[in-house]
């Protein structure tokens, strides 16, 4: 039987074998992944295609690592293997309830096959179906994984050239992942497509952020918050909240930016919160402390990222989108906020060394991080060696489109003015207006 056609969970034997009942009852993934291969015939990539996962992230949870806790995934697996939910500890999943008869219609005659001839679309089910296929809202596993392929693709060309010219198509995008939602009943893929729109709410409301387009930014990162709460995704809620924290700090409101640092703090709480989710948020909350200039909340606020980011391990279940915040990350974040305080004796060397480390492809977050040693520098007096460094920011703000990039080095521009007669100074100084002409 192939993959296509066969039973579309675990056969009944297997589930009823003690071993699968003892590694399911410990919520042991690994082993459940390994019999499903091994006595159900289920190979990795047919795993990863029930469940929604990669065939990569199939194969590190069984050869155990990392291991999987989040309840999102682990309902994903129950509906994409069929394992009923007590076996789970989860509650009975809506294909575990008794389905309601079918009324068939009578099949006594047969109708003859006719071959070569055009099907006709007047009865209303066959033009219904046709309209289904042409509108493309038939949700399937491969929709799903097409779906959010496309959002990498976007947050990748997001980081390398900047959000502007994307943005139509991820709206367009949003727009559609909204209408399907709207037409699909099954709760499995309704769960997938809610977190799929809320993440290209997010991207969207990024874009407008990084545009300096506020509203539209806020309107879009709360449309986002609804999108996650109907399906009570804590963790993205407080990735949503960092974000509006971040906004509100350059905004140049760090009461707000505290705030929705903590509510993010809170709501990641309530799932567990991973280490690495923790160290992101309060380096969020730092990013406000700092810009209200409060170096003892600033200085507790980091250590306790540092505390929490000391904490991850190999087998957290870390969401993909959380990926980024790794050590150079928590290192070139430490910096900013001591620079925003004004210590640039402590900051410089910290954004220096992440800057060796970073991605050279991510250019407008280079281009940032370019600017804030180029501040520090000129904050520790450094004026040349400061001119040099704002250049190479100045050089990748001509590659990437950023508003915000543009934006810090108009503000580097006006802190050089007590040093407007410097040649290096000089030169930057038309190089920036330049730019912004």
């Amino acid at each position: 039987m192939s993959e296509a056609t066969a039973s579309p969970g675990l056969p009944s034997r297997l589930l009823a074998d003690p071993e699968m009942v003892s590694a399911c009852a410990a919520r042991d993934f690994a082993q459940i992944f390994q019999l499903a291969k091994r006595r159900g015939g289920f190979h990795p990539s047919r795993i990863a295609r029930a469940c929604e996962l990669t065939p990569s992230r199939v194969g590190e949870v069984m050869r155990g690592k990392p291991k999987i806790t989040t309840m999102d995934v682990i309902e994903r697996i129950a509906d994409g293997l069929r394992i009923p939910g007590h076996m789970l500890g989860l509650a009975d999943r809506s294909w575990e309830r008794p389905a309601v008869p079918e009324q068939r219609q009578p099949t006594a005659v047969a109708r003859p096959v006719q071959e070569d001839r055009p099907v006709a679309a007047g009865a209303s089910g066959d033009l219904d179906e046709i309209l289904a296929v042409a509108a493309g809202t038939r949700v399937t596993p491969t929709m799903l994984r097409s779906l959010q392929a496309s959002i990498e693709d976007y947050w990748r060309h997001d980081d390398e050239h900047g959000g502007e010219a994307l943005r139509p198509a991820v709206i367009g995008q949003l727009k559609y992942v909204k209408g399907i939602l709207r037409d699909t009943a099954d709760p499995a893929f309704r769960h997938s497509l809610h977190g799929i729109a809320a993440e290209l709410a997010r991207l969207t409301g990024w874009t407008y952020f990084d545009a300096r387009q506020h509203s539209a930014a806020r309107g879009y990162f709360t449309e986002s918050l609804r999108l996650a709460r109907e399906i009570d995704d804590r963790p993205f809620i407080a990735n949503v909240l960092a974000c509006l924290s971040l906004q509100a700090t350059y905004q140049d409101k760090a009461e707000d930016a505290v705030t929705l640092a903590r509510a993010a703090q809170d709501s990641a709480r309530l799932d567990g919160g991973t280490p690495r989710l923790l160290a992101m948020l309060y380096m969020r909350e730092a990013f406000g402390h700092a810009s209200a200039h409060d170096q003892a909340a600033t200085y507790e606020a980091i250590g306790e990222a540092q505390h929490h980011f000391g904490r991850i391990a190999p087998s957290d279940d870390d969401p993909a989108w959380l990926q980024y915040f790794d050590h150079t990350k928590l290192t070139v974040d430490t910096g900013i906020a001591l620079g925003q305080l004004g210590d640039a004796t402590a900051a410089e060397p910290l954004i220096a060394e992440a800057l060796r480390a970073e991605p050279t492809a991510n250019l407008r977050g280079r281009a940032f991080h370019t600017f804030w040693l180029a501040r520090t520098q000129l904050q520790g007096l450094k004026v040349e060696l400061a001119c040099t460094t704002a250049g190479q920011a100045l050089d990748l703000a001509a590659i990437v489109e950023s508003p915000r990039v543009v934006a810090h080095l108009r503000e580097f521009r006006r802190s050089l003015k007590p040093y407007r007669h410097t040649p290096a100074a000089m030169e930057l100084v038309s190089r920036i207006t330049e730019l912004g002409s």
